[in-house]
């Protein structure tokens, strides 16, 4: 994006045709529905409908980015079920910025216990019901930086747990049902150039989230997090991918907003929740090229831990995680994709899956 100074200053330079050279008006709204076939090492297959819409409010306006919702409702083998809309709305000249996140779970998961050190052979069932809403509002203050105020709201209705084990032993918060509610304020920097798939740019990201009982929460804490992405394009559209990314808490923290280790957008190959603690550190790259057609190729890389306290997040019992996929692209001009990954996690023991999911990991 650039200022009208920038483009004013520019056009100052260039001698103008005598004739106008008109330009193609952008399409206001795409809408794409399909059957969703998924898979990753939490839910195995899931068959479900997937939707996605994108849209601008003026078709002339080609510096703000292009908006998108998505929602999907999915029914696994383990018998998970996952109902859920998210997106991102970016009003005229991104001078406000929306970020949504509405879902509601019924999902069977596992349990390892708590720490860097869970061991794997301390694996518990459990099954949690869960709605959750999250808000994010941001205000431009100027050229790429916004200020944003942020709500979060988390209501479990249950948790069914082995009486008397890992929950009971460790007398994990929020065994039993609770809700909480929060509100923070964030920071970000956002250069990049698309909302699914960027090739260039950057994106930082520093906020704060406050939960307590003056908001109507059952539990008292802060969560602090830290987001640095870079998108950098090399040889003929190839684009290399960097994330680095912080995740802290301080407070009494119920189960479900620990730090949640692996997953299909982090650490591929770990079990999302296969280590769970108070904090988080990750960095990961990705190498993304495009072969012929609609088709690409990922090569990717991840590196992390978890810790009750901030000087736990070091070198020792570090986990790594590595894979690579295939892309195909569902609507080439939006960048929006299908992604297919195989990743390796190194931790304690060797862990690897299978994940088939809608849209770019970061």
């Amino acid at each position: 994006m650039g200022s009208l100074g920038t483009l004013k200053a520019q056009s100052d330079s260039i001698p103008l045709p005598r004739q106008p050279i008109p330009i193609q008006p952008l399409k206001t709204r795409n809408t794409l529905i399909l059957p969703l076939v998924a898979r990753s090492i939490e839910t195995d297959w899931s068959v479900g409908l997937a939707g996605s819409f994108t849209f601008r409010f003026n078709r002339h306006d080609t510096l703000t980015r292009t908006s998108n919702t998505q929602a999907l409702a999915l029914y696994s083998l383990r018998k998970q079920f996952i109902a859920a809309i998210n997106g991102t709305t970016y009003f005229p000249g991104e001078r406000i910025i929306l970020n949504h996140q509405l879902s509601y779970s019924n999902f069977p998961d596992k349990f390892w216990g708590l720490g860097k050190n869970a061991p794997d052979n301390h694996e518990e069932a459990y099954t949690f019901q869960q709605y959750y809403v999250y808000l994010h509002f941001q205000r431009k203050l100027k050229d790429r930086i916004f200020l944003g105020l942020l709500y979060e709201y988390q209501r479990l209705l249950g948790v069914e747990y082995l009486p008397g084990g890992l929950f009971d032993q460790l007398a994990v918060p929020g065994r039993y049902p609770y809700h909480i509610s929060g509100a923070g304020l964030s920071l970000t920097y956002d250069s990049r150039n698309n909302a699914f798939a960027p090739d260039k740019g950057g994106f930082l990201q520093v906020f704060f989230n406050h939960f307590s009982p003056a908001f109507g929460s059952n539990f008292q804490y802060t969560n602090y997090v830290i987001d640095f992405r870079r998108f950098i394009r090399l040889y003929r559209q190839q684009v290399l991918a960097i994330q680095a990314y912080g995740f802290f808490n301080s407070g009494d923290v119920p189960l479900r907003s620990l730090a949640s280790f692996g997953g299909s957008n982090s650490m591929r190959g770990f079990y999302d929740g296969r280590y769970r603690s108070k904090n988080q550190v990750v960095a990961q790259a990705e190498y993304r090229v495009p072969l012929f057609w609609r088709i690409g190729a990922v090569g990717f890389v991840g590196v992390g831990n978890v810790g009750s306290r901030v000087s736990e997040l070091n070198f020792q019992e570090i986990k790594y995680s590595y894979g690579g996929g295939v892309r195909v692209a569902l609507n080439r001009k939006e960048r929006l994709n299908l992604r297919v990954d195989y990743g390796w996690g190194v931790g304690q023991n060797l862990s690897n899956g299978l994940y088939f999911q809608l849209g770019e990991a970061f």
